[in-house]
């Protein structure tokens, strides 16, 4: 279903398109996802979990990656799960009042932030590490590898500490 969503969006695919994209009967799948903003909901979760573990595989270990590899990792993701841009983004989009995907889209983004900071050893630039990846991730339908070489050197200004934090420039 989620994949559904990714390739048709959320307006256009009717309920027979997801129910095809689950292999179940009408039935069961009204039986766990009783509306089409269930559905979409249960996509975006799934959507999440499958970004976390092949973005930040490392979650367990105590091992650091630099934060140049996470992008490689978001630039593969999008080039293979996401040529349209952020699938929270757009679901947003398509039902700005809704509080429940306003809130999965917030959790999301913060957990993509707080991990990739951990990962890479960059605590405290969760702020900045979250502006490169939505900007990567945002300006990739467009801009495709470009957007990955610029994030990259953002990544490297961050790192070596040229980019002041965002605490200290409002303080």
């Amino acid at each position: 279903m989620e994949r559904a969503f990714a390739k048709h969006g959320f307006a256009e695919p009717n309920i027979e398109t997801l129910r095809k994209a689950t292999g179940v009967s009408l039935r069961t799948l009204y039986k766990y996802v009783p509306s089409r903003e269930r559905m979409i909901l249960r996509a975006l979760e799934h959507r999440h979990r499958r970004y976390m573990v092949q973005v930040f595989p490392e979650t367990e270990k105590a091992d650091q990656v630099p934060l140049a590899t996470i992008v490689d990792r978001v630039a593969h993701w999008m080039k293979a799960e996401t040529t349209h841009g952020c699938l929270f983004h757009a679901a947003v989009a398509s039902a700005p009042q809704d509080e429940e995907l306003r809130a999965l889209l917030d959790r999301h983004k913060a957990e993509m932030a707080d991990r990739a900071a951990k990962a890479s050893g960059l605590h405290g630039q969760e702020s900045e590490i979250s502006l490169i990846i939505e900007g990567l991730m945002q300006s990739w339908p467009l801009r495709g590898d470009e957007s990955v070489r610029a994030a990259k050197a953002l990544c490297a200004l961050l790192g070596e500490g040229h980019v002041p934090s965002a605490e200290a420039e409002t303080s």
